[in-house]
C-alpha cells in the first residue's frame, strides 16, 4: 500500500506532499490545477518514463519521493516485492516501509532508488508491478489490444494462470526442439561441411601432438644447442681451473691449452688450508677453517660444472630435430592460437562441438520424433487451456454485463469473443471483447462500439471484478470516469468504494458522485501569481469537502442551495459505505461462525 507522496519541482507543483488512506482516496480540483501531476509523480515512481518538459521551469531536477508498506498484502506479493529490494542490496526502514524515490532533471537524465540503494528504473517497475496499477486514459486504449484482453480473461478465473503455465513450458519444449530440426535440415550440408573441418584440424593437431608449454621450452633448448661449442669451452675452461687441466682434457676430448704443470684452485686452496691447520696461532687457525669451507663450496661448484658439461646434447643432429619441431608447432599456432596452450584449448572446444553435430540419419530420425511428441503434448495442453478459456469467457461476459447494467448501461452486452490461431506463447486462443447496444443488436469489438464514457465504464467493471479476489494493492484510475454523468457517476462511485473495501483505490476524478464516497478527499488547488503558476495538495475536512463538492456541482461553493446539494449527496454517499462496508464484514462473520 501506498502511505504517501511527496513531489517537488513537477509540473506546477513546487513542493506538495499527501497522505493516502487504505481505503478510497479521491484527488479533485480544477482544470489545470496539477491533479495529473500527482499520477505523473505515481508513474514516475513505477519507473515510467522520464520527460524533462515534465520539470518545472526554472528549477534543476523534478523529485517524486513515496512509502510503501506491506501491511494487508497477500505474502506471496510480500514475498516477491521483498525479493525485489533485497536483489538490488536495499532493505525496508526501521518501520518496516520501502522508500523509492525518482529524479528527473532537466537535462532529460533521471535517477532512481529504492530501499536506499540507487537502481535502474526497471527495477522500481518490478517492485512497483507487484503493489501498484494505474489506470488512465491511455490504459483504455490499451484494454482494446488482444493482448491485454486476453491477460483480462486468463486473470478472471485462477485455474487459467496454472494450466497457461503448464502450456507454455511445453510450448518451449516443443519450439526448442523444432527449431533444432529445422536448423539441422536447413544447414544439413554446412553442418557436414563443418565436422570435415573440424574433423580435419583436430587430426592434424593430434598427428603433431604438442604438450603444454613445448614452444617456450624448445626456444632455450635451440638457443642452448646453437651455442653448444660455446658453452662447453666456457664451463670446461671454469672447471680446469677448479680440477686441473686433467677435467678440461677430458671434458674437451683432447687438449685445452692450458699448461699440464700448473696446480688447480683445488690443490692450491688444499696446500693454503694444510699450512695454516697445524699452526699454533688461533689467527691462522680461524683462517685455515675459512679455507676449508671455501674448499667445500669449490667442490660444490666443480660437481655442478660437470653436471652442466654431461647434460650438453653431444649429438649433432639434435638441433636439426629441435629446428623441425618447432616448425611444426608454429604451423599450429599460425592456424589455431597464439600459443601452443591455445592451440591445446581450441583443440578441446572442436572436439565438444563435434562431439555436439551429429547430422546422422538416426540423429535426425529421433529428433523427428521428439518434436513430434512435444508438439502432441503441447496441443494436449493448448486444448485443456481453450475448453476453460471458453467457460470462462461466458461467465466473464455474463459479469459483466451485469455489472454494466448497474452503470447505467441497462441495454448493453458484453462478450468475449474467441478464435483459434496458430499456437503461440499464450496458446491457441486470441481474444475479442466485444459490446452490444441492446440484447438483439449485432455485438461489435470495443474499439468500434464504445464510446470514451462507456470504454471507461467497461474498463471499470472488468477491474472491479478481475480484483475481487484480491487485497492489499494500490488501484490509481486516473480519470476514468470521463464522458460519464448522472446515474453511472453514481453507480461507479458505489464500485469504486466497493473495490476500496479491500483494496487501496486512489481516483482523479471531475465528478461529485465519485468524491462523495471517499473515505479520504485531496484538493489540488492552483494559486496564479504575476510570475508562476503554483499548486498545492490539501486533505480536506467535512466542511471543506461540502465546499469542493459544492464547486464541483455547478460551481455554487458560496451559495446555501449549492452547499445544501453538496451535504446531502456527501451524506447520502458516506451512509451507502456504511453498507458496503457491513456487506464485507458481514461473509467474514459467518465464516468465523
Amino acid at each position: 500500500m501506498l502511505v504517501d507522496i511527496a513531489i517537488e519541482n513537477l509540473g506546477v507543483i513546487p513542493a506538495a506532499s499527501a497522505e493516502f488512506s487504505s481505503g478510497l482516496t479521491v484527488l479533485t480540483g480544477e482544470t489545470g490545477a496539477g491533479k495529473t501531476m500527482v499520477v505523473t509523480g505515481l508513474r514516475l515512481l513505477s519507473g515510467g518514463r522520464a520527460d524533462a518538459s515534465r520539470v518545472r521551469t526554472g528549477s534543476p531536477q523534478a523529485v517524486v519521493e513515496g512509502r510503501f508498506v506491506t501491511q494487508g498484502v497477500p505474502c506471496d506479493i510480500v514475498e516477491r516485492a521483498t525479493g525485489i529490494v533485497s536483489n538490488a542490496g536495499g532493505a525496508a526502514d526501521e518501520n518496516g516501509e520501502f522508500l523509492a524515490v525518482r529524479s528527473v532533471g532537466a537535462n532529460g537524465r533521471s535517477k532512481a532508488h529504492l530501499g536506499g540503494r540507487s537502481v535502474p528504473a526497471a527495477t522500481l517497475s518490478e517492485f512497483s508491478d507487484e503493489l501498484l496499477t494505474i489506470h488512465g486514459q491511455n490504459d483504455q486504449l490499451r484494454l482494446l489490444s488482444p493482448e491485454r484482453q486476453l491477460e483480462a480473461l486468463d486473470r478472471f478465473d485462477p485455474e487459467l494462470a496454472q494450466l497457461r503455465k503448464n502450456y507454455n513450458a511445453k510450448y518451449l519444449t516443443w519450439k526448442s526442439l523444432d527449431k533444432d530440426l529445422q536448423k539441422r535440415l536447413s544447414s544439413r550440408r554446412e553442418l557436414a561441411q563443418e565436422v570435415d573441418r573440424l574433423q580435419f584440424a583436430i587430426n592434424e593437431i593430434e598427428e603433431v601432438s604438442p604438450q603444454p608449454g613445448e614452444d617456450a621450452e624448445l626456444v632455450e633448448q635451440i638457443r642452448r644447442l646453437q651455442d653448444v661449442d660455446t658453452l662447453r669451452e666456457q664451463a670446461a675452461t671454469a672447471l680446469a681451473a677448479i680440477d686441473g687441466a686433467g677435467s678440461l682434457s677430458d671434458a674437451m676430448g683432447g687438449s685445452g691449452g692450458f699448461d699440464e704443470s700448473q696446480e688447480s684452485a683445488s690443490d692450491q686452496l688444499g696446500q693454503a688450508e694444510s699450512a695454516l691447520a697445524g699452526s699454533d696461532d688461533s689467527k691462522l687457525k680461524d683462517i685455515a677453517v675459512q679455507l676449508a669451507e671455501i674448499t667445500s663450496q669449490l667442490s660444490q661448484v666443480s660437481m655442478e660444472l660437470g653436471g652442466f658439461l654431461s647434460d650438453l646434447p653431444a649429438d649433432p643432429q639434435a638441433l636439426d630435430d629441435m629446428l623441425t619441431r618447432q616448425q611444426q608447432l608454429k604451423l599450429l599456432t599460425r592456424k589455431y592460437a597464439a600459443d601452443i596452450d591455445g592451440v591445446i584449448e581450441w583443440q578441446r572446444k572442436a572436439q565438444i562441438r563435434l562431439d555436439s553435430i551429429d547430422i546422422s540419419s538416426e540423429a535426425l530420425d529421433k529428433l523427428k520424433e521428439d518434436a513430434k511428441k512435444a508438439q502432441a503434448s503441447m496441443m494436449r495442453a493448448a486444448k485443456k487451456l481453450s475448453a476453460v478459456r471458453a467457460k470462462a469467457a461466458t461467465k466473464l461476459g455474463t459479469t459483466v454485463t451485469e455489472e454494466l447494467q448497474g452503470l447505467a448501461m441497462q441495454k448493453a452486452r458484453f462478450e468475449v469473443a474467441l478464435t483459434s490461431i496458430e499456437a503461440c506463447a499464450s496458446g491457441i486462443d486470441q481474444v475479442e471483447f466485444q459490446l452490444a447496444a441492446n440484447a438483439f443488436a449485432q455485438p461489435r469489438p470495443l474499439a468500434s462500439s464504445a464510446s470514451g464514457g462507456e470504454l471507461s465504464r467497461v474498463m471499470l467493471a472488468l477491474e472491479v471484478i478481475l480484483a475481487a479476489g484480491t487485497t492489499g494493492t494500490t488501484l490509481v484510475f486516473d480519470e476514468v470516469d470521463a464522458g460519464v454523468g448522472g446515474r453511472a457517476a453514481v453507480e461507479i462511485g458505489r464500485r469504486l468504494a466497493r473495490l476500496a473495501t479491500k483494496n487501496q483505490v486512489i481516483v482523479v476524478t471531475h465528478l461529485p458522485q465519485v468524491a462523495a464516497y471517499a473515505d479520504t478527499h485531496l484538493h489540488v488547488a492552483k494559486n496564479v501569481g504575476e510570475a508562476s503558476v503554483t499548486s498545492g495538495v490539501e486533505s480536506l475536512t467535512f466542511d471543506r469537502r461540502v465546499e469542493e463538492l459544492s464547486r464541483m456541482l455547478a460551481g455554487l461553493d458560496d451559495t446555501a442551495t449549492g452547499r445544501a446539494h453538496a451535504t446531502e449527496l456527501l451524506e447520502r454517499a458516506q451512509r451507502e459505505k456504511e453498507d458496503i462496508n457491513e456487506e464485507r464484514v458481514e461473509p467474514l462473520l459467518a465464516a468465523s461462525a
